[in-house]
């Protein structure tokens, strides 16, 4: 038996296989683990109709270009070589968050939004760790911390109607700790009283929300405190039970944070300028607001792992087409 080396490979590409190939080293364990980053292979192009499937899957993504493959084995499906240009980079620049993401999604498609929630969190919790992200840490980690004295989350009753909206413009409404503590603390306000019929969530400012807070990366150094302090306090949790009565209105810059809670909402519009992104793969994580739960629900899981992996932007259109967002609306209201 070959042994597996401590640290990941540094300089890895994809493999590409037939699928007669693919299906032969997955019929056998020890050929399997030739399949993973640290055996050297971050992820693996399999060429032809791919409709088995095999109770071993590989520790790595498997892409196919076929659009007629349906095999479970699939992570993500491209159809064009601009797309599978973005994909490779992706993967080949985060070898280790990329296996993470796509062995999550894999379970994540058949869990409850409940179990899926906690999966994401054990993941994400574990990928804090990851060499990669203690690389960017240390050398591109923002330090430029802003202090705001206002509230970062506006709250109006009118009614059985309830409003929230983020209010730190001046920081694009960065997803921080003080606006995960305030929506938290609204939506346990809303989820106890019954006569609350409405929630519309939305934001200050030219953007939604532009993601997390950088300069609050990495802050929480204990994995599994990191882990029980997300289950313990979870906005996305409270997205989920309230869904069928929110509405989220977003517009331009929904990126991370700014599109996986939105994505829980029984409703989203968005405005004909916003665009939608998850960038947390090339710090080496993965999406870890809710997103491996909501985000997939919606969109599916290759359409999920192909934004993720990626960090590719899509537009009001192309997230309307992939019922991402359940309509476009500029009128002044919205």
């Amino acid at each position: 038996m070959h042994h597996l080396p401590r640290q990941p490979f540094v300089d890895l590409n994809l493999l590409t296989l037939t699928k007669q190939e693919l299906l032969l080293k997955l019929g056998s364990a020890a050929a399997c683990e030739e399949l993973s980053p640290v055996a050297g292979v971050c992820g693996v192009l399999v060429t032809g109709e791919l409709n088995e499937t095999t109770p071993l899957k590989p520790p790595c993504p498997v892409i196919s270009t076929n659009a007629r493959s349906s095999s479970d084995l699939i992570d993500v499906c491209v159809e064009s070589d601009q797309s599978l240009a973005l994909l490779t980079e992706g993967i080949e620049r985060s070898p280790i968050a990329a296996a993470t993401l796509v062995g999550l999604t894999r379970v994540n498609a058949r869990s409850s939004i409940a179990d899926g929630l906690c999966a994401e969190s054990l993941a994400y919790s574990a990928l804090q760790h990851s060499a990669q992200f203690e690389d960017w840490l240390a050398n591109d980690k923002p330090t430029n911390v802003k202090q705001f004295a206002d509230p970062a989350i506006l709250i109006d009753r009118s009614g059985n109607a309830l409003t929230l909206t983020l209010n730190r413009p001046a920081n694009r409404n960065a997803w921080s700790t003080a606006m995960r503590d305030a929506l938290a603390e609204h939506l346990q306000y809303a989820l106890e009283d019954d006569s609350i019929s409405h929630i519309t969530i939305r934001a200050n400012g030219p953007s939604f929300s532009a993601g997390g807070d950088l300069t609050e990366f990495g802050s929480a150094r204990d994995a599994g405190i990191a882990h029980v302090s997300r289950q313990t306090r979870s906005p996305a949790v409270l997205m989920y039970l309230l869904s069928k009565k929110i509405t989220a209105i977003v517009h331009g810059a929904c990126v991370g944070a700014g599109i996986e809670l939105p994505a829980f909402a029984g409703h989203v519009t968005a405005r004909s300028d916003a665009f939608f992104q998850l960038p947390e793969v090339r710090f080496g994580l993965i999406p870890g607001a809710g997103g491996t739960a909501s985000m997939l629900k919606r969109i599916g899981r290759s359409r999920f792992n192909y934004m993720a992996l990626t960090g590719d932007r899509i537009n009001a259109s192309t997230a309307l087409k992939w019922q991402l967002i359940d309509e476009i609306d500029d009128k002044p209201n919205v």
